[in-house]
């Protein structure tokens, strides 16, 4: 059995392209792509989904991977993933941004632990709604979805000298209005509420400069938020149900189509 330099390229290339778009989702993905999932672990998965997929996938471009032709198409695979990763990776942000806003009005703001996903320090607060819209994002099966709207993107965008074009990357700053909106709705009961009670304290120092606002509106404002958090917690899964179902028709309608 004899094989021709152009048989062991289109092998190669079956596989190459997607691996890297593959790779560069998981990378940057919420959950996949976070600071504690080790390098191993994000290559290995990123490998096993590209042997999966990569029978099912339209037919590769006979192109050199080692040309210049195959290093543009190599960068812009990369750049189709990490866009997808990062526009679903705004949805997370909207909530952690949500809790940052609600944190520092119930004077938890000094209080700060790790954010797995991204690796910094933020509020408690965001951390707790972080962690529940993990837990709610699972419970969606949305890592099972991203991995549909990933092989569903390589039929929507094709592999080629094409990738994403003005108007797709474009969508990615208006989305970011949306999720930016999407926290304060979010953040804005709890904000309302506590403000709502700064004014009150505000007016009773007023009137009875000799009580001490500090040692009592303190407590106040941390379990009146905790009140307020656990009340709107309803709320927030159809919030977050909804701007998932948006992230991805942003993907296939937008990003990946152009339009």
């Amino acid at each position: 059995m004899q094989f021709t330099d152009v048989d062991i390229m289109s092998w190669i290339a079956m596989y190459l392209w997607p691996l890297f778009r593959i790779a560069a989702l998981i990378s940057v993905a919420p959950i996949f792509g976070a600071q504690n999932v080790p390098v191993r672990v994000r290559v290995g998965l990123s490998l096993v989904i590209t042997v999966v997929v990569a029978p099912v996938l339209p037919p590769m471009p006979e192109i050199d991977p080692i040309s210049s032709t195959g290093l543009v198409i190599l960068i812009q695979q990369i750049l189709i993933g990490l866009t997808m990763g990062f526009a679903l990776r705004l949805v997370f942000s909207a909530f952690v941004l949500a809790g940052q806003m609600i944190g520092q009005t119930m004077g938890l703001g000094f209080a700060s632990l790790v954010d797995p996903q991204n690796g910094v320090q933020v509020p408690v607060v965001s951390q707790f709604y972080l962690i529940l819209t993990t837990l709610i994002f699972l419970s969606m099966n949305g890592h099972l979805i991203l991995i549909d709207v990933l092989a569903e993107s390589f039929r929507t965008l094709p592999v080629g000298e094409h990738g994403i074009t003005r108007n797709g990357l474009w969508s990615i700053v208006i989305w970011g209005g949306h999720v930016f909106s999407g926290a304060v709705i979010v953040s804005l009961p709890a904000m309302t509420a506590l403000l709502v009670v700064n004014v009150a304290f505000g007016v009773m120092t007023r009137a009875a400069p000799q009580l001490n606002v500090f040692s009592i509106g303190f407590p106040v404002m941390i379990l009146l938020g905790v009140f307020i958090m656990m009340m709107t917690l309803p709320v927030l899964i159809p919030q977050l149900t909804q701007m998932m179902n948006d992230s991805f028709a942003l993907i296939l309608q937008h990003i990946l189509s152009g339009k």
